[in-house]
């Protein structure tokens, strides 16, 4: 474990803009630094990382909303029942 602390963010995003960085690029890096975070493996800025989840719960919304719709289209393809 390094002795530096990450910044949440900006591990994921580097320095692009949160509109440049993909759903499934965010969910996964965020799912590889929130397990590194948990087993101890990486330490977190704590003091601002409940602001960097903001990025987290934006990917997740829209993957939500993207399911979500997949879910009605097959559900009209598929008919009434």
């Amino acid at each position: 474990m390094s002795d530096r602390e990450l910044n949440f963010a900006r591990e994921i995003l580097g320095s692009r803009s949160y509109r440049d960085v993909p759903d499934d690029e965010v969910l996964r890096e965020a799912e590889r630094l929130l397990g590194d975070w948990m087993s101890g493996e990486a330490r977190m800025e704590r003091p601002k990382l409940y602001d960097h989840y903001a990025l987290l719960l934006l990917a997740l919304t829209r993957q939500v909303r993207t399911l979500e719709a997949r879910v009605s289209e097959l559900e009209a393809a598929r008919g009434p029942q």
